[in-house]
């Protein structure tokens, strides 16, 4: 007998989520407040994502095409499938000691697991999340991107 009634007040529980579930979709079909979905492709050009999506690794600049990477390597070092390359160059400095700088920073969107172990753990804050997300390309050496800026130097100081 107690087997017998658990079955029915199951069901009366399982009718009543379900009863439940519905008065609030039909509560947001017929009054649905703030619409919150976007007409994706066509605002493409003023879509804005939120501020911590991770969209693909940049190298931040600042106006006057400075950047703040010194090549030390340890985004490279922290890359769990090694999407991230740093190949540094040695330049005498003002001292006449030689120092390092990068030559080229390559970043392999196309093996890239957006971990941002590399942003997190960049002592410089040389790297940063953009906000670009579509990356269908044909070819995957497109995904092959330098993120040192062509002439941009480092910023005085970080050295």
């Amino acid at each position: 007998m107690n087997s017998f009634f658990k079955y029915f007040t199951d069901i009366f529980h399982g009718l009543k989520s379900l009863l439940v579930g519905m008065s609030v979709t039909g509560r947001y079909f017929f009054s649905p407040g703030q619409i919150v979905t976007q007409q994706y492709p066509e605002n493409r050009k003023t879509l804005r994502m939120f501020e911590r999506f991770k969209g693909e690794v940049i190298m931040l600049h600042d106006s006057n095409n400075r950047h703040r990477c010194d090549g030390c390597g340890i985004c490279e070092i922290n890359c769990p499938n090694g999407s991230i390359e740093v190949i540094p160059v040695r330049v005498p400095g003002e001292d006449g000691k030689l120092k390092r700088i990068i030559d080229k920073h390559i970043y392999h969107l196309g093996m890239c697991t957006f971990c941002g172990l590399c942003v997190k753990n960049c002592p410089s804050d040389a790297l940063g999340f953009g906000q670009e997300f579509e990356h269908a390309v044909f070819d995957r050496a497109k995904l092959t991107k330098v993120l040192n800026q062509p002439g941009s130097s480092i910023i005085k100081g970080v050295e």
